[in-house]
């Protein structure tokens, strides 16, 4: 079995080659650890994050642990594709207007698409016209909103609105996903659900799909 306290203090630590050894080691063995291991790799990226507000890392740590994780993510995707091969549909993701970052979307794009989702990935700092453009021309009635500053929970509100103005709001499920959400905010702006880990959108968005 792999060393999964290991592999934490690796990854708070920012030492890829142990992280990335210990995703290959998982993957030699069959890979029936890779769902404990990512929540393990989370974990560890929480560690770096208070690091980070801590004053220990700087944002380029916080870009180099994202690069990791989204390595490690990688990795261990063929061991977290749906056994049957079959897809889940077609889904929006994206960073919210005003809102540049993208290292967690990209963790969760990765993690969406091997538990057998088509993410059209629209980017960062998007609008919410877009958004609800993009929902209708593609029929699309699962999107994921992402943000890291409190200023995207503004960019979400009006996303939500801009479908609820379409009305198309009863025909979408809509999680949104970051640092700023909670569940107050998320009946605040009147989302479905919301997330602060990559596990628990995937697991949201296939309760929908399976519905």
């Amino acid at each position: 079995m792999a060393d999964l306290d290991l592999l934490k203090k690796s990854m708070e630590d920012l030492e890829e080659d142990s992280v990335l050894a210990i995703m290959h080691e998982i993957m030699e063995n069959g890979g029936a650890e890779a769902g404990r291991a990512l929540e393990i790799c989370q974990a560890g990226m929480e560690a770096v994050g208070n690091r980070f507000e801590n004053g220990e890392y700087y944002v380029a740590d916080l870009i180099f642990a994202g690069e990791i994780m989204t390595e490690a993510v990688s990795i261990l995707t063929p061991a977290l594709r749906t056994g049957d091969g079959r897809t889940c549909g077609k889904m929006i993701l994206c960073t919210v207007k005003d809102d540049l970052h993208d290292i967690g979307k990209n963790i969760v794009k990765a993690m969406l698409e091997a538990a057998g989702f088509e993410v059209v990935d629209l980017g960062i700092d998007v609008p919410p016209g877009e958004i609800v453009r993009t929902a209708r021309e593609q029929d699309i009635h699962i999107v994921a909103l992402s943000g890291v500053l409190t200023l995207a929970l503004d960019s979400m509100r009006e996303t939500v609105g801009a479908f609820d103005a379409a009305g198309m709001r009863n025909s979408v499920k809509i999680i949104i996903g970051g640092n700023p959400v909670s569940a107050e905010v998320c009946k605040a702006i009147n989302a479905d659900e919301w997330a602060h880990s990559p596990q628990k959108t995937v697991r949201t968005c296939k309760s929908w799909v399976q519905a």
